[in-house]
């Protein structure tokens, strides 16, 4: 096997430990849901995955090493990301605004195409490139060059982590979907979430631009 059962079952936990915290994905998901319902939360989560998923592969390849080794794309990538989430916190403070009045109505889940939130989430994990350095900071403690391909270990580590990830934002997702859905209904509750959610992706996109270590 390349991973041993032991350290796969240590890797899962640690991966539930970080899944839990609220990190960034997390934030992304929980916010999503609040503010556009329990699919669209869902979406987001699966969207994360995605991106989880191409990070995965990214650090299998090495790119990740190379990404680190040149700041200068690294801090784009990081700025460009920061700009996205400035448009999603743009676009939720609007639709706060538009909340409520007759002429448009409450801002629902069915009015943001799938497409649309699977794509914004993609984006969002893509832009943030610090997500690939702690691959290659994390998952080198788990694996064992003696039991065969690291890059294939990489491959089995990242899949585990996505599961693991994935678990966790998608029931976020749901709950807080969910939650807002129980809320929505009327113009001042309805601002209130969208303000949440344009807060959160603001925040993000502070913390990302801010953050130059």
């Amino acid at each position: 096997m390349l991973i041993d059962p032991q350290v796969a079952a240590a890797f899962c936990l640690a991966a539930l430990l970080m899944s839990l915290a609220p990190g960034p994905d997390l934030l992304f998901v929980t916010a999503t849901g609040l503010s556009s319902g329990p699919r669209a939360g869902l979406l987001a989560a699966v969207g994360v995955s995605a991106g989880l998923a191409v990070h995965t592969a990214a650090a299998a390849l090495g790119l990740g090493a190379m990404l680190e080794a040149f700041p200068a794309a690294f801090t784009a990538v990081r700025i460009v990301g920061a700009c996205y989430l400035v448009v999603l916190a743009v676009v939720a403070f609007r639709d706060a605004a538009r909340a409520g009045v007759p002429e448009h109505g409450p801002v629902r889940a069915a009015q943001t195409p799938p497409l649309r939130v699977f794509a914004r989430a993609l984006v969002t994990n893509l832009a943030n490139p610090k997500v690939i350095v702690f691959y290659l900071a994390f998952f080198p403690q788990f694996i064992d060059p003696s039991r065969g391909s690291v890059a294939a270990q990489f491959v089995v580590l990242g899949a585990l982590f996505i599961v693991v990830g994935l678990s966790v934002d998608a029931a976020s997702g749901l709950l807080a979907g969910r939650l807002g859905d129980a809320l929505r209904g009327r113009g001042l509750v309805e601002r209130v979430l969208h303000v949440l959610s344009g807060t959160v992706f603001a925040a993000l996109a502070v913390r990302l631009a801010a953050d130059t270590r």
